[in-house]
Formats: C-alpha cells, structure tokens, sequence
C-alpha cells in the first residue's frame, strides 16, 4: 500500500508486549520448535526487510521476543472459482500443486503466486504431507511471468511486486519438506525458476526451458542467479540468461538442468514415483540438509528484488513489453 508511508507498533493497556505466550511453548520436538521459528522469522522479516519505516511505541514491560500467528497472508481477494487456477491434491503424503490456467501456458500472475504462498504455508504445517510435486495442466509446465499483467513502471512498485514473489520463492527452497517438478511442454523465464526451485526436475522427452528475460529488458528472477549456476554452472547459466536460447529436454538433462526424462504425458507419474521415494526419508534430516543448501539465497534475492526493480522502470522493458505484444523483434536502445 503506497499510501502507507510508516507504521507504528504498540500495546493496549499501558503495556507493549509481554514476549512469547510461555502457556503455549508446548513444543516438545525438534521439527515442532523449527516449524514455531519459521513462524516467528516470517513475522520478523516482514518487519526488518520492509521498506517502510517503524516506530515502537513502548508503555510499561517489553520483555522477550514478540509472539505470531499463522494465518495465511491475504495479498489479494479472490470469489470462489469452479475452475481453480491452482489445483491441489494428494496422492498419499505427497501433495501435488497444478497450475491450472492452460489457455495462458499457465503463466505465473500475481495472483496465482499469492494462491502458492497460501498453500505452501498450509503444507508447511502439516507433517503428514511427507513431498510436494508441482505442474501444470494442458501440456505445459509455466510460461513464466504473466507480461500482460507487468503494469509496474516505478521503483517502489517493482520491489512490492518481488517481495511476494520472493515469499513464494524462501516458501519452496527454504522449505523443510523435498519437491519435484514435473515438466511438461515449455518451462520459460520464471518457469524455468520455479522447476529447479524444486530438489528434482522430471522432464518428458518433449519438454522446452528457456530464460527469455533480456528480450522483454529485464535480467533473471525467481532465484535464477542463485540456483541456475548451481545446477548446470555459471558458465552455461550464462549463455542461457544472455542467448535467450530454447533448450530441449535431451540437453537440459546432459547439462543437469533436469534429473530424469520421461515419456511424453508421464511426467507426473515419474514425479510421484520419485516424491514417494523422498518421502521415505527422515523428515528432520531432509529438512536440515535442504536449509543447508539453501545459504546465500537471502542475499540473491535482495539483489535481484532491487535490479529487477529498477529495470521495471526503463524504456527497454517498455519497449520489450510492446514488441513482445506487437510479435515483433524488439529495438532495444540502452535506456
């Protein structure tokens, strides 16, 4: 909300806060007291990582840490829809996430991202749900970000618009629980973030990556500069990112931008197959070993939040965004 330009946190009753509620530490297991920490430290980078300003208004005892509730963030209303854009299942303890809006290649709108937050936080919490598998319907895996819906031409618009997408981002590769995606048809631009966010990409034999983002004038989001140079090298993430070149699903899978090949239609079956076999596993060990190898990313992403929203506001992406919409090639001037 750009009207707000500071907020002030205070206490009713002549008092700030007492800290935790002590009553309600009945946490007893390691998992349990990670899965109460979670909670606590999204309500603490929501205050500290903000661009806005606080002011504590303190009137008798501030003592120990503030408590949280976990409730689901409400980014946007929605009315219920017979056809959801994010289809959720199970399939015994995996949880499997499809992005449903195939006349659109299942393009990541806003949206939808704030549909993933709700539901990543809500698996987040539940033990029974051992995996997460992620596709999409039609044929497609995701087109990436949704370039009609890109209306954000000014610098403070451009960091709200990634401080959801990156509290979609932390929910899947700051998650104690392993994924997988399964990949159908194109994976492009934010898509191709989404698909190796996840611990293992099944890939049909017809699949398609492609990390389009300098011909729409912007560079690479979704965590790409932190996980692409991961898995297949900084210098293949290189000429991806530059060469805004088509990989198919044979050399994505030499170079290590997807784990297993599949037939075409079948990739989901692969991926249920190999979430089943994650889910066998220790949850507290896989949990641990993925926040491991989730360090640096908090810095990616404040770097990537922070270019990308500069480059929102350029005449180049004004003008990818027309040609893109034209299908035409785009006359990029530097500026």
């Amino acid at each position: 909300d750009p009207a707000i330009r500071a907020i002030v946190i205070t206490g009713a009753g002549g008092q700030f806060c007492s800290g935790g509620d002590i009553t309600g530490m009945d946490t007893s297991d390691f998992g349990g007291g990670r899965e109460r920490f979670r909670i606590t430290h999204t309500m603490v980078k929501a205050i500290i990582d903000s661009g806005k300003p606080f002011v504590a208004a303190v009137e008798g005892w501030a003592a120990g840490p503030s408590g949280s509730r976990a409730e689901p963030w409400p980014f946007f209303s929605r009315s219920p829809s017979p056809m959801p854009i994010l289809d959720v299942t199970r399939e015994g303890a995996t949880l499997v996430l499809t992005m449903n809006e195939p006349a659109r290649r299942n393009a990541l709108s806003m949206a939808m991202r704030a549909l993933f937050i709700e539901e990543l936080e809500r698996a987040e919490r539940d033990p029974a749900i051992r995996a997460i598998v992620i596709t999409g319907a039609g044929g497609q895996f995701c087109s990436g970000g949704d370039i009609t819906g890109m209306d954000t031409s000014d610098f403070g618009g451009g960091r709200e618009r990634f401080r959801i997408t990156h509290t979609m981002v932390k929910a899947i590769i700051d998650s104690g629980k392993p994924f997988v995606a399964a990949v159908e048809g194109w994976a492009a631009g934010a898509g191709v973030g989404l698909a190796i966010a996840c611990d293992t990409v099944i890939a049909a034999e017809t699949a398609r990556f492609i990390t389009p983002f300098v011909k729409v004038g912007l560079a690479p989001d979704f965590a790409l500069m932190h996980t692409l140079p991961r898995r297949i090298g900084e210098g293949r993430a290189r000429t991806m990112f530059l060469s805004a070149e088509p990989i198919d699903a044979a050399e994505a899978h030499r170079i290590g931008l997807a784990d297993h090949l599949a037939p075409t239609g079948t990739a989901l079956e692969k991926a249920l197959e190999r979430a089943a076999k994650f889910a066998e596993g220790a949850p507290l060990a896989i949990a641990m070993t993925r926040s491991i190898l989730a360090r640096g990313l908090s810095d990616a992403l404040e770097w990537e939040r922070t270019a990308q929203a500069a480059l929102f506001a350029t005449a180049d992406h004004a003008e990818g965004k027309a040609a893109f919409a034209a299908k035409r090639p785009p006359a990029f001037k530097g500026a």
